[in-house]
């Protein structure tokens, strides 16, 4: 770890901005494929991110592990650098070499605010949508199953609110399996009551697609029937 990788670690400010006059590179990386900004980042410190970057630091470079600054401060936490690299086009769609986004690892860790500041992205979107790769790979997972699986309610409800499928599906099931597997009471019963709710109403759609069915046919019947008298 270089120096300024040092003063960005302990919020440094003062020091960060003597470095960088005298000509420390903001992109210079440590032996873990870090630079500056992850670790400003991680520390959640608005003020030392803010000036890297001002200072052109490299706002998607992703470390040996894959995770890019916005990954460490979703992680933890850190609603206002959130803000700030969001602001800077971070892309919360990038994944570390877990094959956990942004949106992950927010969700992951019950970082509600965060959750609900990266669904206002367009580029989050994609990332509720059901993908064909869900049910391919063993590893794979989504940001509801994570959610359901740590018990975070007020997430999972999020989600859901965002448009993400309740019965999205992996290898390894449904978020509802997912919670029930961890033992998270509270998950469960939300995911029971929205499931329950989807179910009535595809019913009553089936029903209402049913009788429209009836309806045509007994005009089809009354059409042919008509012909016939003529």
């Amino acid at each position: 770890m270089c120096a300024l990788h040092q003063a960005a670690l302990m919020s440094n400010d003062q020091m960060l901005l003597i470095l960088l006059d005298s000509g420390a590179l903001p992109s210079i990386r440590d032996n873990k494929g870090m630079v500056a900004l992850h670790y400003a980042a991680w520390q959640g410190h608005s003020a030392s991110v803010q000036l890297l970057l001002q200072r052109a630091s490299p706002v998607n470079e992703q470390a040996l592990e894959g995770e890019t600054p916005l990954h460490l401060a979703c992680q933890h936490g850190h609603f206002d650098v959130v803000s700030l690299l969001l602001n800077q086009h971070a892309d919360p769609t990038i994944c570390n070499k877990s094959l956990r986004s942004s949106l992950d690892l927010a969700c992951e860790n019950g970082r509600t605010r965060v959750v609900e500041l990266l669904l206002r992205s367009n580029l989050c979107q994609k990332l509720l949508e059901d993908s064909p790769t869900d049910t391919l790979d063993n590893s794979r997972t989504t940001c509801l199953h994570l959610a359901a699986r740590n018990g975070h309610g007020e997430i999972i409800q999020t989600l859901l609110q965002a448009g993400m499928n309740v019965n999205r599906s992996t290898l390894k099931g449904t978020a509802l399996h997912e919670a029930a597997t961890a033992g998270r009471t509270e998950a469960v019963k939300l995911l029971l009551d929205v499931s329950t709710v989807l179910a009535i109403v595809a019913a009553f759609n089936r029903s209402k697609e049913m009788m429209k069915l009836g309806i045509i046919k007994a005009l089809y019947i009354v059409s042919i029937e008509h012909r016939i008298q003529s």
